[in-house]
């Protein structure tokens, strides 16, 4: 079922904060794309951690790599459903851009420190701030003053808000669910992070097929497939084949899944689509059920072993001293963040400072500052 009718219009659009004149040849969600490739907190994602730290592979993804990935799903999903492709990819490129070095250990502590404080820490309001303020790319405004239709599928990336719930996104319709292009965004996230972390898991020795499989029924019945299709082929080789397989069968579910939603909802419109009760993007039950036990297998072996555990605990235990750190000498922040001191409270520059770190420069600040 092709869902063209229900593509977000570009010639539709609510604009920007402020106004531009249109491009000769590129449409508005082509140009937010192009500025969010071009911006600083985009090339910074090659510096921060998706789940393995550099100090385990130099082959494991990290969280550029993770949001190239999500993109070439994301298009694959709005091309199979006749969606705007162009909006799609504009939302995927952007989705990680809020996220602070090492993960979602590094989020997590951050909030901690920030909520210490009466406040809070969230990537995707961090994300929003950053295409609103922090790049500093035009002389006739600051940020990339993207469209209202990409800033709103960022901040609902993963979830919907009501009105009042945050003061900061209550210009972004609270209480509508956003087009179906961002609620694409979501689940085109997790088929990539999943089985990326199964392939880089599997790189780094911590199972083998045959437990996957016993984990993950689907699975084995796609190792069965390959092994009878490729007889005596590598191992490497036979997993990658069956990779491949999976991350076709949780896209199609996704395609499948949004298909006969749509259809039972019975939505004919963009705005009927913002009226409904909840997101009508989902995947089929064949597809959630092998996903689910993906997330069990990939929670059991991978994110709850003390390898990686360890590695959270250093990485959180220096973002808290870092932050203590510059709450008692504000006078060692760069300028332009001293700057908005004043302004803003001292503890949301110090977490909007840190938050902007790649790992690697993280690390050389703490060095320096902490002897660490």
């Amino acid at each position: 079922m092709n869902l063209a009718r229900l593509r977000y219009p570009v010639n539709a659009l609510r604009g920007r904060r402020y106004p531009e004149p249109p491009h000769p040849y590129r449409n508005e969600f082509q140009r937010d794309r192009d500025r969010i490739v071009h911006a600083r907190a985009f090339r910074r994602l090659e510096d921060k951690t998706q789940v393995f730290g550099e100090r385990l592979s130099d082959h494991f993804r990290n969280r550029l790599t993770h949001t190239i990935e999500v993109s070439q799903i994301a298009r694959t999903l709005a091309s199979a459903l006749g969606l705007d492709e162009d909006f799609t990819e504009a939302l995927a490129l952007a989705h990680d851009i809020g996220h602070p070095p090492f993960g979602h250990a590094g989020e997590d502590e951050l909030d901690r420190r920030m909520r210490a404080c009466g406040d809070c820490f969230d990537h995707n309001l961090h994300a929003l701030r950053i295409v609103e303020d922090f790049e500093l790319r035009y002389a006739r405004f600051p940020g990339l003053n993207l469209t209202f239709e990409v800033r709103e599928g960022m901040v609902k990336h993963s979830r919907d808000f009501e009105p009042g719930e945050r003061e900061e996104f209550d210009e972004y319709l609270p209480g509508l669910r956003p087009p179906l292009e961002a609620q694409l965004i979501d689940l085109a996230d997790e088929v990539a992070y999943n089985t990326a972390d199964l392939d880089d898991a599997y790189s780094a020795g911590m199972f083998s097929m045959e437990e996957i499989a016993s984990a993950v029924p689907r699975y084995g019945e796609l190792v069965k497939e390959i092994g009878q299709r490729f007889p005596g082929a590598p191992e490497r080789a036979v997993f990658q084949e069956v990779l491949r397989r999976l991350i076709d069968l949780l896209v199609s579910g996704v395609i499948d899944g949004t298909t006969q939603s749509v259809l039972a909802s019975g939505v004919g419109s963009v705005q009927e689509v913002r009226m409904q009760g909840s997101r009508l993007v989902e995947m089929s039950d064949p597809a959630r059920t092998a996903n689910r036990a993906l997330k069990r297998f990939l929670m059991k072996r991978v994110y709850s072993t003390p390898s990686l555990a360890g590695e959270r605990r250093l990485a959180s235990e220096g973002i808290g001293r870092l932050f203590g750190y510059f709450m008692e000498h504000l006078d060692q922040l760069p300028e332009a963040h001293r700057e908005r001191i004043g302004t803003h409270p001292a503890h949301r520059v110090v977490c909007d400072y840190i938050a902007g770190m790649t790992d690697g420069f993280f690390r050389r600040t703490a060095e320096r500052l902490l002897g660490d």
